[in-house]
């Protein structure tokens, strides 16, 4: 059954829709201001913020073989109660970073905690939805997240403007109080774990890996990764540092898009209902590349103008965000096979790690080098993923689906 704004009854599932919320809340109120944290609390320059956070993911990238195979073995609840124990550890550690080293290393552990969790999430969306409900679970549950994030960008703007040591440590121990309360609210969330005949043959990572039709898959959402990394480390220094806007409009960038994708997640899977998954991940490209050239256009403006067309360039960029997000999870999803799910999405969840790696230290880098070198550079890569992309279907089926939902069709078949 659905909702006006076409998302799915929460029903027995409201535990885990509330620890979600609880996670994303401290994360959202942290990630505005990741950059200008370590900027205002160390003697470190942007460029080497930049580069200590690409270093701590770097280090952990090869988590997600070992989280992969965890899931698979102990089930996603378990893990996604360790790694908000370890997220809580990671952020209180925060309070004494002071070197581009303990930056690394604390993120590092951020990181690994971050893996667990969210390497865990898609195996329970998956297991909580039938086929052809994916795309509405998933987008429902971006739309929670980003609740979550809208709470949490209001509260980073008001500790941007106060702007003291004390605001911004109060910013990393409320986000470590989170992680600790979406622990308590999971400690009573079923573990759904994938049966798996005690005869059937030992499978492991040699299996995925020779997956080319799903490295593919993965081998595609590189540009989606990148462009869903411009919120968190692109647009905060965009728009404080390169075009020297006021302080607030980081946050009510922020907000905008949690905002809009909370009201508007559902409506738009709806929209997409029909259309070919491939399609709806290479429009969703489109829409960065729209934003980008808004983006670049804010930094020839007065600010009050400035300051309107950013939001606009904002509201664009969400409509890809909220476009390819959904889709690109269902198809992660329904391509993997069940007893494997942990390690196949845990692959998947790679594509974000490498991003997290890169995008850090390469924003950062361009950013440096010219005002619009990094949308450019951007515009071009979104390009070449939504081409590649159009491809895919032929070797992944999942890809080729087209976005349903079922609870409509069923409604729509027993009016009564």
């Amino acid at each position: 059954m659905l909702s006006r704004l076409g998302f799915p009854r929460v029903g027995e599932h409201r535990r885990f829709v509330a620890a979600i919320v609880a996670d994303t809340v401290g994360s959202g109120l942290f990630m505005p201001i990741t950059l200008l944290y370590f900027l205002a609390m160390t003697d470190l320059s942007l460029v080497q913020v930049g580069s200590a956070l690409s270093l701590s993911a770097a280090l952990t990238m090869p988590g997600a073989f070992v989280i992969g195979s965890l899931v698979d073995r102990f089930g996603p609840r378990r893990m996604m109660l360790v790694g908000n124990l370890v997220q809580a550890a990671g952020m209180v550690a925060y309070l004494w970073a002071d070197s581009l080293l303990a930056v690394a290393l604390w993120t590092a552990l951020l990181n690994l905690g971050r893996q667990s969790f969210w390497g865990s999430f898609g195996n329970v969306v998956t297991a909580i939805s039938a086929p052809g409900e994916r795309e509405m679970w998933f987008g429902f549950l971006q739309a929670v997240r980003n609740l979550g994030y809208s709470i949490g960008g209001v509260l980073a703007g008001l500790a941007l403007q106060v702007g003291t040591d004390l605001a911004f440590q109060s910013v990393v121990v409320v986000n470590a109080v989170t992680f600790v309360v979406a622990f308590v609210l999971l400690l009573d969330v079923p573990d759904h774990r994938a049966a798996h005949p005690s005869d059937a043959p030992v499978e492991g990572w040699g299996v995925v890996l020779r997956d080319t039709a799903y490295l593919r898959l993965v081998l595609g959402q590189f540009g989606f990764v990148a462009g869903m990394m411009v919120l968190n480390f692109a647009l905060p220094v965009y728009v404080a540092e390169t075009i020297d806007l006021p302080g607030w409009v980081v946050g009510a960038i922020f907000t905008l898009n949690t905002a809009l994708v909370g009201l508007g997640q559902g409506l738009v899977v709806r929209r997409m209902t029909g259309r070919v998954r491939a399609r709806m991940m290479g429009l969703a490209q489109l829409a960065f590349v729209a934003s980008y050239a808004l983006f670049v256009v804010a930094g020839w403006l007065p600010v009050w103008l400035a300051v309107v067309v950013m939001l606009v360039g904002a509201a664009v960029y969400t409509g890809g965000e909220l476009t390819g997000g959904p889709v690109f999870s269902a198809a992660a999803a329904e391509a993997a096979p069940d007893h494997l799910r942990g390690r196949y999405l845990g692959l998947f969840q790679l594509s974000w790690g490498i991003g997290g790696a890169v995008t850090p230290v390469a924003f950062t880098w361009l950013l440096a080098h010219g005002q619009t070198t990094l949308w450019w550079v951007l515009a071009l890569v979104a390009l070449a993923s939504a081409a590649y992309l159009q491809r895919l279907p032929r070797v992944l089926p999942a890809a080729g689906r087209r976005v349903t939902n079922r609870v409509e069709e069923e409604a729509a078949a027993d009016p009564a």
